[in-house]
């Protein structure tokens, strides 16, 4: 049994991985609503985008299962329990630090990637039904209309100055979407969704260095507990000899 400075190391640890539990189910819960919220924009974004809430869900998957091991090795005073949580956590660190140092770079393709997915997918809008789709819900939600702007839909096929009905926040009864009316979105939409995307993108690196940090101070007091447990165990063996 631990005792003094120590049992207080020992309730902060078990407090800390109940931190990290939550961090866990947390990471989860954010990856799984970006998936879905963003399945809709498939086909305006590469494969590699989907790896970041992916990662996470599995970050959060491995760091529930890891503060499992470090309350279990708090409460019962486990060396090995103890140490084995340290190394995880010092790998699920190195997890962290690669995906957000591979992130910050990525930001940098994302103008890129748009830009190319976008104007490939607005010449197809009348021809795929998948890609309407994924234009009419971008539209709506991010109340934008065209890449650009309103008038590059009269570039891919849209005659008398019509534009596609999500462009405009309201539609009179038996009337088309007109690109002058009063009420269509006049921002384009590569532009909002790149602000989207470069802000979450910033708000989940701040999180997840955040997390990280706190990580680190965990596998300081995990550290010290295994240390003073391993001195109470040889003390134990001096005293038996």
């Amino acid at each position: 049994m631990v005792s003094g400075g120590m049992a207080c190391v020992k309730y902060l640890l078990f407090l800390f991985n109940l931190i990290f539990a939550i961090t866990g189910i947390v990471f989860i819960s954010v990856g799984g609503v970006i998936l879905v919220v963003y399945s809709g924009y498939s086909n305006f974004v590469d494969s590699w985008f989907f790896a970041a809430p992916l990662l996470m869900i599995v970050v959060g998957v491995i760091v529930f299962l890891v503060s499992f091991f470090g309350c279990c090795g708090a409460v019962k005073e486990n060396h090995c329990m103890i140490i084995t949580f340290s190394v995880l956590l010092l790998l699920i660190f190195a997890l962290e630090l690669g995906a957000g140092i591979t992130g910050y770079m990525m930001r940098g393709e994302v103008a890129n990637m748009l830009e190319n997915r976008l104007n490939d997918t607005l010449r197809q809008y009348e021809l795929n039904p998948d890609i309407r789709r994924s234009w009419d819900i971008m539209q709506h939600d991010l109340q934008c209309c065209g890449m650009n702007n309103p008038a590059d839909w009269l570039h891919v096929g849209f005659r008398d100055n019509t534009v596609p009905d999500s462009c405009c926040k309201e539609i009179p009864a038996q009337s088309r979407c007109d690109l002058n009316s009063i009420h269509v979105n006049s921002d384009g939409c590569m532009m909002k969704l790149q602000s989207a995307i470069e802000n979450n993108a910033m708000i989940l690196g701040g999180v997840g260095i955040g997390v990280a940090l706190i990580q680190l101070i965990g596998v300081v007091f995990a550290c010290c507990l295994a240390r003073s447990i391993r001195r109470e165990y040889e003390t134990v063996e001096t005293t038996a000899h």
